[in-house]
């Protein structure tokens, strides 16, 4: 019995020690996923959150980048319209004015004012006569100059009228103070 007391000792010591044994050696694999995960697998997903956030980031600044591109276009194009605006009300004030001060003036004003412009308008039509340094006129039937120049005078308004249409003869008749030849 003594053996038999002493060996069921033995056996039961040695299963003792397989049990710790296999706790130590599940710990140890308990230690070693442990240390795997914080070595290995934590900066694997800690590197997948910070590609994950700054593309967030980059995708956040690139779509501010655009609204704040937009609104500025946005703001120049409704400026610049305003813009437009503005100067077509001004423009279309001034034509309105000048329309109501012809028709307060009647046909006086207008006449008054290609009379202003008829020296600019003769200036130019007589800026190339600066590069003719003779001029001959011949002369048909009495040969006299003043009778040349008096015919050049004379044609000159229906020649105005028909290129411009403005009667200068009708508009100097008109002007207050000037009598009828």
């Amino acid at each position: 019995a003594v053996v038999s007391t002493q060996s069921t000792k033995q056996w039961y010591q040695r299963r003792v020690r397989g049990r710790k044994q296999i706790d130590i050696e599940e710990q140890e694999v308990t230690r070693k996923e442990k240390e795997l995960f914080c070595k290995k697998r934590a900066p694997a997903e800690a590197e997948s959150k910070k590609v994950g956030i700054l593309a967030d980031a980059r995708k956040t600044k690139t779509l501010a980048l655009a609204n704040a591109d937009a609104q500025a276009i946005k703001a120049i194009g409704a400026a610049e319209a305003y813009e437009i605006e503005a100067i077509g009300k001004a423009e279309a004030l001034k034509m309105s004015q000048k329309a109501s001060a012809y028709n307060q003036y009647g046909d006086a004003a207008i006449m008054s004012l290609i009379l202003d412009q008829l020296p600019k308008i003769a200036a130019e039509v007589a800026s190339p006569l600066n590069k003719i340094e003779d001029i001959v006129i011949v002369s048909g039937n009495d040969g006299s100059m003043s009778s040349e120049v008096t015919k050049l005078l004379a044609e000159l308004p229906p020649s105005v009228q028909a290129l411009t249409g403005l009667d200068i003869k009708g508009a100097i008749e008109n002007i207050p103070g000037v009598r009828k030849a």
